[in-house]
């Protein structure tokens, strides 16, 4: 029993592990591919997705998306 026990909690965080690291290579790619209206942004959010490893990601695509040169604001009219 205790082998299924661990067996899970293994799976679940591997699921885990490659979740995140598909979210931090998406936001690694997004930032490679986007324009800032301030230059020196695109260095400071590299350092951020390197070295705020666990919340980069998340901080990245919360507070650069008003930071970007081709932004938009879907939801205004």
């Amino acid at each position: 029993m205790d082998f299924i026990i661990n067996s899970a909690y293994a799976i679940f965080f591997l699921l885990l592990g490659i979740g995140y690291a598909i979210l931090w290579l998406w936001a690694l790619v997004d930032l490679l591919k986007s324009e800032f209206k301030d230059s020196n942004m695109k260095l400071v959010w590299a350092i951020v997705l390197i070295f705020a490893n666990p919340i980069g990601p998340f901080a990245y695509f919360i507070i650069s998306r008003e930071q970007k040169a081709n932004h938009r604001k879907y939801f205004d009219k």
